[in-house]
């Protein structure tokens, strides 16, 4: 492995992360909230750390693919280390909490073990939210556009940290496929906070939550997210931003470049929005049945909640706990299920459950046609058997981690459907769930090593698992693995 050349871009991104705290440390300095100090030392760390590690002298520029997923796996936990410091100095948060708060945010999870974060300085409260922006486009396709320039590939680095079943390129280059992704998102986030603004949110807030959304992330500057806030014009901007959210940021390259038909083709879009619409008329209709005051309220109840679950957001502007139980099954299918791929959403993402759904179909028709030869059709193309081999080695992976860890967190003394929740929710990363860690509660009550437990749930949902495997396998194990 390329431990020098490793150790050189990591310490980009530590230097990356230390210009991302910079605008809470200017809030800080600007409103004399007394935090500065946890802004400070952080960065002076990484800073000193990160020009250490840049000025390596390196003799090999190329990088294999494990030397990517090391990088990819190093970066998220040491951003993650340094960005729990100014929680826990200016926020007078446990480390293990301001850690968990922390890999909760640049995973997008939005599991909190915070209950009053209104009283919180709002330089905290910004860098809190800020890294659900970094975090829900990745800060390695960020570092990856920086590459060519220093005369490094970069795409062991874009493939490992790629969400979804196939890692693809927009451009004809990785560099020029991060630059083109965050042109994307900086507009998108744009078009968001405009949105806010113009809807009467006040600046601060309208820029926390553009940042959570777009991220997927969840993380409010209010006590109970939206719970309480009045006016039915920012529930449904949100409800509309989180979709586009965890839509494949490649059909906004394809619409921008006018290839309406490959969108028009695509099959995880139509079962996207099928899934999307399908449960906001469902829960609606169960809503309203039961006694809701209106069916506009419903409408807008279930637009809401239904966009910020399937896209990982994680925001609630109703006690969903309160619902009737049709709907709440929903919504933790919803969870599990996740955004799409090629988004900043979690969960199992939408193409894997698309093409579930065709292999099923293949196996049906099978069983009585067994001679006949049938492909996996996905967009128009053909599935390689590899890659239907990783959708199910991800799948049967995902349910594993998922029920041994409901073993083990039951044993904290919750009940199933809260250790249940709070696993699935963490692996999804949508961070609310049911049960004690419902939209009205949080992680607090856990002790610090179940927070660590849910901490590395959250990594491993958000690099999907084989990333970390891959990492800790050897020989052709670490091949085979690497391929999925």
């Amino acid at each position: 492995m390329n431990y020098k050349l490793i150790s050189k871009i990591l310490g980009y991104i530590l230097l990356i992360e230390t210009a991302f705290m910079a605008p809470s440390l200017i809030l800080s300095l600007v409103e004399k909230d007394g935090s500065a100090p946890g802004f400070l030392i952080p960065m002076a760390i990484a800073i000193l750390l990160g020009l250490i590690l840049i000025n390596l002298k390196i003799k090999s520029r190329s990088l294999s693919p494990r030397d990517g997923i090391l990088i990819v796996t190093a970066s998220w936990i040491l951003v993650s280390i340094v960005g729990a410091i100014p929680l826990f100095i200016a926020a007078n948060m446990t480390y293990v909490d301001s850690f968990f708060e922390i890999v909760s945010g640049f995973t997008t999870t939005g599991a909190t073990v915070i209950s009053g974060i209104a009283s919180f300085p709002r330089s905290v409260v910004l860098w809190r939210s800020i890294t659900h922006w970094i975090g829900g486009m990745g800060i390695l396709v960020f570092t990856v556009g920086l590459l060519p320039k220093l005369g490094i590939g970069g795409f062991q680095i874009f493939k490992a940290e790629s969400p979804g079943p196939v890692a693809g390129k927009i451009e004809s280059t990785i560099s020029q496929s991060s630059k083109r992704l965050y042109i994307i998102y900086i507009i998108l986030s744009a078009a968001l906070f405009t949105c806010l603004k113009i809807a009467g949110m006040p600046v601060f807030d309208s820029f926390v939550h553009t940042f959570g959304v777009l991220g997927t992330g969840g993380f409010s500057s209010y006590n109970d997210s939206f719970m309480s806030y009045e006016g039915n014009a920012v529930h449904f901007i949100l409800a509309v931003f989180m979709f586009l959210s965890a839509t494949n940021f490649t059909i906004y390259s394809l619409i921008s470049r006018k290839k309406f038909k490959e969108v028009l083709q695509n099959d995880e879009l139509k079962l996207w929005i099928l899934i999307t619409l399908a449960a906001i008329f469902f829960i609606t209709l169960d809503l309203y049945s039961k006694g809701y005051p209106s069916l506009l309220l419903a409408f807008r109840d279930s637009a809401f909640q239904v966009t910020s679950i399937s896209s990982t957001s994680g925001f609630a502007n109703a006690d969903y706990e309160l619902w009737p139980s049709f709907s709440k099954f929903i919504l933790l299918i919803l969870m599990i299920f996740g955004g799409c791929a090629g988004s900043t959403g979690g969960g199992i993402k939408v193409t894997r459950i698309s093409i579930l759904l065709k292999l099923i179909k293949r196996e049906m028709r099978k069983a009585t046609h067994p001679k006949a030869v049938l492909p996996i059709i996905a967009d128009g193309k053909t599935l390689s058997d590899e890659v239907v081999l990783g959708i199910n080695a991800y799948l049967g992976t995902y349910f594993v981690i998922a029920l041994a860890s409901t073993a083990v967190v039951t044993l904290s003394g919750v009940d199933v459907i809260t250790g249940f929740s709070s696993v699935a929710t963490t692996l999804s990363n949508v961070g609310p769930g049911f049960g004690d860690i419902g939209p009205t509660k949080n992680f607090a009550f856990y002790n610090d090593f179940f927070k660590l437990y849910f901490s590395a749930l959250m990594l491993l949902g958000r690099l999907e698992f084989f990333t970390i495997l891959a990492l800790f396998s050897k020989g052709r194990r670490r091949k085979e693995i690497i391929k999925l």
